[in-house]
């Protein structure tokens, strides 16, 4: 399973993808739209920080991903433990045919 992360803390970039490998998923993490979406390609899940993001940040991220099949999970903060849970409710998604 590939999951797409944008917004969140740079200085917590290397902790996301730890996070994201223990629960056997890779892991593009955007902290910043400098060059957009670029590589992202067709992920299983996107997760929102928005709390560290504009309006308009989540809206193009939206926009990039909108038509692909992609589960949408937004959270307020973006601390390790809120991914922590996204992760476990779409793994057990994933696991029982959701």
């Amino acid at each position: 399973m590939s999951v797409v992360i944008v917004g969140g803390n740079e200085c917590m970039v290397r902790q996301y993808k730890e996070l994201c490998a223990e629960y056997r998923m890779k892991a593009k993490i955007y902290p910043k739209m400098n060059g957009g979406l670029r590589g992202a390609g067709t992920p299983e899940l996107l997760v929102l920080f928005t709390n560290t993001m504009s309006h308009k940040m989540v809206n193009y991220a939206l926009a990039e991903i909108c038509g692909k099949g992609t589960r949408i999970a937004r959270c307020h903060t973006s601390s390790l433990s809120a991914l922590k849970k996204i992760l476990a409710e779409h793994t057990e998604m994933e696991f029982s045919g959701n």
